[in-house]
């Protein structure tokens, strides 16, 4: 190998836990309850720095979306100043979410200068509840021009203020919407709480007819977990497609992959371990409830997942989460790498979004209870889940396109591009029943016999689990498996919770007109599930979602087959799509068409990147040491004949010669063709085309470039190959 990537290497090899993390188990030994919480200001610590009347105001503002009293917002401003400059914080920041896919934040220091000259710690009521970040820079989709800067941030009370350690003091973050001048959203916040809004509205309607009339809201509950991989940071420094796109571009199979599935849910190496614990101390002192880490299929590939909260909440959570993994692997001597598809020929990385109902006083309106036959406000909330899936599959679609996701969406790893749902034996047989007119039963043994007579009684979950269903109920919520890794899991939980939102409406609409007709309730509740579950039984699918017969199963079932994010942005404007959005205010017509734009922009800006460094590392470090070793191959070949006294096309030599210069020539014939395909991109100036052009032009010239590079690696002599392999990246750690 060349000298660098034997450095990079033997540094790898003989990486240690860094200093930063041999000192952190001091602060680990903190009972983790104590830890808890620490850099966040919830609402149980702002009971105690809050006047009681200032405080019952804000409870109202958060439990029941209550306006936030101007008069109250410098009493509460004070207190978070006071509360954050104790913790070590100099400065504060709006801190929110823009259609950049990332969060966005411009710190402003605590300190102002008075008229003689001292310096004092101020916040205002103003500073807390509003800000004006420029808007011009971030991705706007025409709602705004480059001469038109103004926007603003407002303080979102429902999500807790927390603060972030830096290298010589803290920041106190907000959490924030960001809307334009005009008052439209620019961030993916916004539409997420209407989004939620909708979502409660019309959950309240159902629990009213059955009843209920204590809750006060209904919130979506969310977990989502998050997979990644780790490089050393000396190999991934050689390796500029993992710096600049986060993922190979190129590089031949590793001898062994992920073939004898011995790293998953192995023993997790020390180096990894110190991070992993690194990170989790630094989430649990922010309120993220991290449960669960362990390795991942692929070597080198790892996941993390918190508890069940708030979707709200949740959201922000899991991009402090990925936030946190980068910055921390630094620390680690390690590269974190989000990208879904980071290495061919073993897993991407998804993130599986569970997500449940629940009602202000605590209940799980996903549970089926004892009986799910009997248990007719479940199955209501079930009906609407499955209405949600099957008649709005293209908008829950919309929720996790990305150039990215389509590296793994629909393979053999990860959820099919057919969107079904997976309920399991019983609900299934209960929901066929009731569409039936029968009554239902349930047949299911609660507990397992395994014929080890030392276990306890083992219960049996309601459904076993399918790894290959994209929307699966997993005992007492829906596991939707189809986000990507490095994706918000706003978009995913807008969609679902506007459909779910739509679904709900529709059915306490048709039950509320029966009741008024006179219909009895139970009379009622029953003919609306036998139509529902007739209606929507398609949707349904407990088998094996990637087997082939399934595809075509699902065509004569009626089901989407949505293979990419363009042919999924096409739809975004579609009437029926743009409805559903607009009647519930989740999203104007106008915020609709720039999300579309946006997203297809970002789509062929990816492209066009990895395109523009494909092309680069081709040239300028892949070609001369294909041209260098083709040199050299001729020379051997040509006098290995002279010394035998024969004609060197008979010879080994030869042949290898022709090999790699085959393969240079093939690499030099596919980096014209991929260049030519990039100044294709820049005809029109209509991000559809641009989109359709990356897609149909680009991807396919950077595949050929990719095999002609593989080829070569798997030539040439590895002590001249320049980029690490991936047995290296894979395995070396």
């Amino acid at each position: 190998m060349t000298a660098a990537r034997y450095r990079a290497v033997m540094e790898t090899a003989s990486a240690s836990v860094p200093e930063v993390a041999a000192a952190a188990p001091a602060i680990r030994r903190l009972d983790l309850s104590s830890l808890y919480g620490r850099d966040v200001l919830d609402m149980g610590a702002m009971r105690d720095l809050l006047p009681r009347e200032v405080f019952e105001q804000l409870d109202k503002v958060v439990k029941i979306g209550a306006q936030l009293p101007a008069e109250i917002a410098s009493v509460i401003a004070n207190a978070m100043k006071d509360w954050a400059v104790a913790r070590g914080a100099t400065h504060y920041t709006h801190w929110f979410h823009p259609m950049t896919g990332l969060t966005a934040e411009k710190h402003d220091a605590f300190m102002t200068l008075t008229a003689d000259g001292h310096v004092l710690n101020e916040f205002s009521g103003r500073n807390l509840i509003s800000g004006e970040p420029d808007a011009s820079s971030f991705p706007s989709g025409g709602l705004r021009s480059t001469f038109e800067a103004r926007g603003y941030t407002a303080w979102d009370p429902t999500s807790p203020v927390f603060i972030v350690d830096g290298p010589a003091g803290a920041t106190l973050h907000i959490p924030t919407i960001f809307y334009s001048y005009t008052g439209e959203a620019l961030d993916r916040k916004t539409p997420l709480l209407r989004s939620l809004a909708a979502l409660s509205r019309h959950a309240l309607r159902i629990l009213r007819l059955f009843g209920n009339t204590a809750a006060v809201s209904v919130q979506a509950v969310v977990g989502a977990e998050q997979e990644f991989f780790l490089v050393d940071r000396h190999l991934a420094a050689l390796r500029p497609d993992l710096m600049l796109c986060g993922r190979t571009l190129m590089g031949a199979l590793s001898p062994k992959g992920q073939e004898m599935e011995d790293h998953y849910f192995g023993a997790i190496p020390s180096r990894v371990m110190a991070f992993m614990q690194d990170v989790e101390t630094r989430l649990v002192a922010l309120g993220i409830p991290c449960r669960t880490r362990h390795n991942e299929v692929a070597p080198g590939q790892f996941e993390m997942a918190p508890l069940h909260e708030e979707a709200n909440i949740a959201v922000d959570h899991n991009m402090l989460v990925m936030n946190m993994l980068r910055h921390t692997a630094a620390a680690h001597g390690l590269v974190c790498l989000l990208h879904e598809k980071p290495f061919v020929g073993v897993n991407g990385s998804g993130k599986h979004n569970n997500w449940s109902l629940r009602d202000s006083a605590g209940n799980n309106l996903l549970s089926p209870g004892a009986t799910p036959h009997t248990d007719a406000q479940f199955l209501i909330f079930l009906a609407a889940v499955l209405r949600a899936v099957h008649k709005h599959a293209m908008v829950l679609h919309l929720g996790v396109i990305g150039a990215g996701n389509d590296h793994r969406l629909g393979a053999h790893e990860a959820p099919p591009s057919i969107f079904s749902v997976y309920l399991g034996e019983q609900l299934t047989a209960v929901m066929d029943s009731l569409a039936r007119g029968a009554s239902g039963k349930t047949r299911h043994k609660n507990t397992l016999e395994i014929g080890v007579s030392t276990l306890p009684p083992l219960r049996r979950d309601y459904a076993d689990r399918n790894r290959t269903s994209p929307f699966a109920f997993t005992g007492n919520k829906f596991e939707f498996r189809a986000v990507g890794a490095s994706q918000s899991i706003a978009p995913a939980n807008i969609a679902l919770n506007t459909a779910v939102a739509d679904a709900l409406d529709e059915i306490a609409t048709s039950l509320e007109a029966g009741i008024c007709e006179g219909t009895p309730l139970n009379t009622a509740v029953q003919e609306q599930l036998a139509l529902l579950f007739r209606e929507h039984m398609p949707i349904v699918f407990n088998g094996n979602s990637y087997a082939r017969e399934w595809k075509e199963e699902a065509v004569r079932r009626g089901l989407p087959d949505m293979s990419g994010t363009v042919e999924v942005l096409e739809h975004y404007s579609d009437p029926p799509v743009m409805d559903l959005f607009m009647r519930h205010g989740v999203l104007s017509e106008r915020e609709l068409l720039a999300r579309q734009e946006i997203l297809l922009d970002g789509y062929s800006k990816t492209i066009s990147v990895e395109a523009g460094l494909t092309s680069r590392i081709g040239r300028t470090s892949i070609l001369p040491v294909a041209l260098n070793a083709q040199a050299k191959a001729a020379d051997l070949a040509a006098k290995t004949a002279r010394l035998l006294g024969r004609q060197a096309e008979d010879l080994p030599e030869y042949k290898r010669f022709t090999e790699i210069r085959d393969s240079a020539t093939g690499l030099v014939e596919a980096l014209d063709a991929l260049d030519a395909a990039r100044r294709k991109l820049g005809d029109d100036t209509e991000t559809l085309v641009h989109a359709r052009t990356a897609r149909d032009l680009v991807i396919p010239a950077m595949k050929r470039c990719r095999q002609s590079v593989d080829t070569l690696e798997l030539l040439l002599d590895d002590a001249e190959w320049p980029l690490p392999t991936y047995a290296e990246l894979l395995w070396v750690r």
